[in-house]
C-alpha cells in the first residue's frame, strides 16, 4: 500500500511538472482552448466570452479593446489609436496594423511655441489643441474585415453593455481618479461623469450612457459611425466651438495602415514585432543583436554587471530613438542599418564590460546615413492557432481631459508625442528630432511594443506593455527573462525592472531592486535612481499544448483567463 502511495505522488508529480513550473515563485494562468490577458478583469472575461463562444482571437481582441475603451478610461479608448500584431495560422503568416492617431490638417511644427520660442507644455499635453485624429475605431473595423468570424455588432454588445448598465469602480480605478482630481476635475464633461461623487469610492457604480449611444452607432454602422455621420460632426462641431484643429474632413479621410511587420532573429528565436512609427520594434531588435553575443546568464540576473550591460545598450538605442525615428510615411527610417547584425557590432565595440559611458560621450549612431504611462496592452491566443498582441493609448493618464459634448468619448493628447521643438523633452523626458516633427496627417513616434515570438517558425510567446518610454526596456527584459534565463512567464513578470533612456543620464530602478548591486552600479559611475513601477506585461506563453497567461501585478486590475 505505501508502495503504492509512493507511485501515485510520483505520477501526481510528474503530471504537474509537465504544466507547471514547481520552482516558479508566481505561477500562471493555465489554459487548454485560448488564453486572454488584458489590463482589466472586466474587458478579459469580455475576451474570454467571445473565444467561449467560437470566436477567434481577432474577434476577442475587437471585444477587449471596445471594453476597455469603458472599463480603463485612463488608457483604454475609442479615442486614441495604436497597434496590432498577429500570427494567422491559416496563411501561416505575420501582420500588423497601424491604426496610430494622425495630425490634423491644420497643425504646424511650431503649434506649441511661445512667442519666445520655448515650448508651451501645458498646450501641448492638455485641452483642445493636444488632441489628434483618432484611429482606435477604425483600426478595429480593418481587423474585422480581414480576419473576423463572428458579426461586428457582437463584439461591441458586451461595450455597450458595460457603458449602459455601469460596473463597479475597482480600488485602483478609484485611486487614480482620486489621484488627478486637481487636473481633470477642471474639464467640465469629465467631472460630471467620473467625479459626479467626490471622493470616488471603491465599487461605486458609473455608467456612460453618451458613451453607449456612441458604441451603439459604430456597432450600426462600423467605421461610418465615428468618422462619419452624427458622432463625427459632434466631435467636430465640439473642435471648432473650442478652437480645435480636427475637422470633418480630418475625421472622413481618416486610415489605418498594414505594415510589414519587422523581424529579427535572437539565438534560435525569431522575432516579430512593430515597425515605425513604433520605436519599439526596431530597438528591441537592436538591442538583442547587440547583447547576443554575451553569455548572460554566466553574468547573473539583475548582476551588477548585467544591469550596467543593459543600461548601456539601452542609452545607444534611446540616442540612436532620438534621431532616426519617425513616421516612415513622412520620414526614411534606416530600419535595416539599425536592425542589423553589423550595426549592432559597431555599438559593441564601444561597450565594455563593468564600465559606464556618460551618456553624453554617446551619439546616435554615425554609421547611419513620448507616450504615456497609461498606454495598455492585451495578448490573445485562440484553439484555431492565431495570436494577437495589441497595444493601444490616449497617451497620458485620461488622455487630454476633454470628452466630446454628447458622446461620452474621451480624446486622447498625442500631439504632445511629436517635437514641439528639437532637442526640448516631451512629458515622458523623450527627445525627438526633425523626424518626429509636427506635419499635417502625420502619425507620432511611439514607444508601443507589441512583440510575437517564434521557435522552429512556431508562435511562443505573445507580449507587450504600457509605460511610455520605459515600454522598449520592459518588453526587451521579459524577453531575456523567459529566453535567457528561462523563467516562467510570470517570474518573468514580477521581478524588479531597470530602464535608461540616454538622457537624463540616470537608470532608473524599481523598488525592490537589490539595494547592495545598486550602490556597486552607482560606484562604476552610473547615477541611479529608486522608481516606482510604471510598466505592466501582459503576456501569453504557448508550450506543452497549453496555453499560458500571466496579468502583471504591478496594476491589480489586470487578469489572464485561459479556456
Amino acid at each position: 500500500m505505501k508502495y503504492l502511495l509512493t507511485l501515485l505522488l510520483i505520477f501526481a508529480n510528474a503530471l504537474k511538472s509537465e504544466i507547471f513550473n514547481s520552482n516558479s515563485i508566481v505561477q500562471p494562468e493555465v489554459g487548454q482552448d485560448g488564453m486572454v490577458v488584458s489590463q482589466h478583469y472586466l474587458a478579459t472575461d469580455v475576451g474570454y466570452s467571445i473565444l467561449k463562444s467560437g470566436g477567434n482571437a481577432y474577434d476577442a481582441s475587437i471585444a477587449v479593446a471596445f471594453a476597455l475603451a469603458v472599463v480603463l478610461p485612463r488608457a483604454g479608448n475609442i479615442g486614441g489609436g495604436g497597434f496590432m500584431v498577429m500570427y494567422d495560422k491559416k496563411s501561416d503568416e505575420t501582420f500588423s496594423i497601424d491604426y496610430r492617431e494622425k495630425a490634423p490638417e491644420f497643425a504646424t511644427k511650431d503649434m506649441f511655441l511661445n512667442d519666445d520660442g520655448s515650448v508651451n507644455t501645458k498646450r501641448a499635453t492638455q485641452g483642445i489643441l493636444s488632441i489628434g485624429v483618432p484611429g482606435t475605431v477604425y483600426g478595429m473595423w480593418e481587423v474585422h474585415q480581414k480576419f473576423g468570424s463572428l458579426p461586428w455588432e457582437d463584439l461591441i454588445k458586451p461595450a455597450i453593455n458595460l457603458a449602459e448598465k455601469g460596473f463597479k469602480i475597482s480600488p485602483f480605478m478609484a485611486d487614480v481618479l482620486n489621484d488627478q482630481y486637481e487636473k481633470l476635475s477642471n474639464f467640465k464633461n469629465f467631472k460630471r461623469i467620473f467625479y459626479s461623487n467626490y471622493p470616488v469610492k471603491i465599487h461605486q457604480e458609473l455608467k456612460q450612457p453618451n458613451l453607449a449611444r456612441t458604441l451603439k452607432k459604430i456597432s450600426q454602422n462600423g467605421a461610418k459611425g465615428f468618422y462619419e455621420g452624427e458622432v463625427a460632426n459632434l466631435i467636430a462641431q465640439y473642435m471648432n466651438s473650442n478652437k480645435g484643429l480636427i475637422s470633418s474632413s480630418d475625421l472622413k479621410n481618416y486610415r489605418p495602415v498594414w505594415r510589414k511587420p519587422i523581424t529579427g532573429n535572437y539565438h534560435e528565436f525569431k522575432i516579430v514585432t512593430m515597425a515605425p512609427p513604433s520605436s519599439g520594434g526596431i530597438h528591441i531588435i537592436q538591442m538583442l543583436n547587440i547583447l547576443e553575443k554575451y553569455n548572460l546568464s554566466e553574468l547573473g540576473h539583475n548582476s551588477p554587471k548585467y544591469s550596467a550591460l543593459l543600461s548601456e545598450v539601452m542609452k545607444y538605442a534611446y540616442a540612436d530613438r532620438s534621431k532616426y525615428l519617425g513616421d516612415p510615411d513622412f520620414f526614411k527610417v534606416p530600419v535595416k542599418t539599425l536592425i542589423s547584425k553589423e550595426y549592432a557590432e559597431e555599438i559593441n565595440k564601444k561597450i565594455q564590460i563593468g564600465k559606464i559611458t556618460p551618456a553624453n560621450k554617446i551619439l546616435p549612431g554615425e554609421a547611419i546615413q513620448k507616450e504615456s504611462m497609461d498606454t495598455t496592452h492585451f495578448s490573445i491566443a485562440d484553439k484555431f492557432g492565431n495570436l494577437v498582441g495589441n497595444t493601444y493609448t490616449i497617451n497620458s493618464t485620461y488622455g487630454s481631459g476633454i470628452i466630446i459634448d454628447g458622446t461620452g468619448i474621451l480624446m486622447n493628447n498625442e500631439m504632445d508625442d511629436f517635437v514641439s521643438a528639437p532637442g526640448i523633452p516631451n512629458q515622458f523626458g523623450l527627445l525627438g528630432g526633425e523626424a518626429n516633427k509636427i506635419e499635417p496627417y502625420k502619425r507620432p513616434l511611439s514607444s508601443m511594443t507589441p512583440t510575437l515570438i517564434f521557435k522552429n517558425n512556431q508562435p511562443i510567446l505573445a507580449t507587450g506593455s504600457p509605460g511610455g518610454s520605459y515600454i522598449i526596456t520592459a518588453v526587451l527584459q521579459f524577453l531575456l527573462n523567459t529566453l535567457n534565463f528561462k523563467m516562467e512567464i510570470s517570474d518573468a513578470t514580477v521581478v524588479p525592472r531597470l530602464h535608461h533612456q540616454w538622457k537624463p543620464d540616470v537608470l532608473m530602478l524599481e523598488h525592490g531592486f537589490d539595494v547592495n548591486h545598486a550602490q556597486t552600479i552607482k560606484s562604476l559611475g552610473q547615477p541611479i535612481y529608486f522608481t516606482d513601477p510604471r510598466t505592466s506585461l501582459e503576456s501569453i506563453e504557448l508550450k506543452n499544448n497549453f496555453f499560458y497567461g500571466f496579468g502583471d501585478t504591478r496594476r491589480p486590475d489586470s487578469k489572464a483567463k485561459g479556456l
